[in-house]
């Protein structure tokens, strides 16, 4: 019988998997250590990013982290990335 999918999310990108266990999902990520322990990654139970990574198992998708977008394969930055001033920096942007 085939184990159970669950999805997990972390990463720059939104990084997603269905993958059976964490360390399946670390695996795919090439993560050396255990990015769920130190808070990096987690299991996501948002029934858009299940969707999206059971109509893939095993396939790492991502999006731009706190984008909205959907996931996919490949994905592109955002396009506001180091415009206007940014809190915090002073007023120089990013880069």
């Amino acid at each position: 019988m085939a184990r159970k999918l669950k999805t997990f999310q972390m990463g720059f990108y939104d990084l997603a998997i269905a993958a059976p266990s964490m360390k399946a999902a670390l695996k795919a990520w090439g993560a050396g250590s255990n990015l769920f322990h130190q808070g990096v990654a987690k299991e996501s139970d948002d029934p858009d990013v299940v969707a999206a990574t059971i109509s893939k198992p095993g396939v790492v998708l991502k999006r731009p982290v706190g984008s909205n977008g959907r996931f996919g394969e490949h994905s592109d930055l955002p396009s506001d990335l180091g415009s206007g001033e940014e809190e915090g920096l002073g007023g120089r942007g990013v880069g």
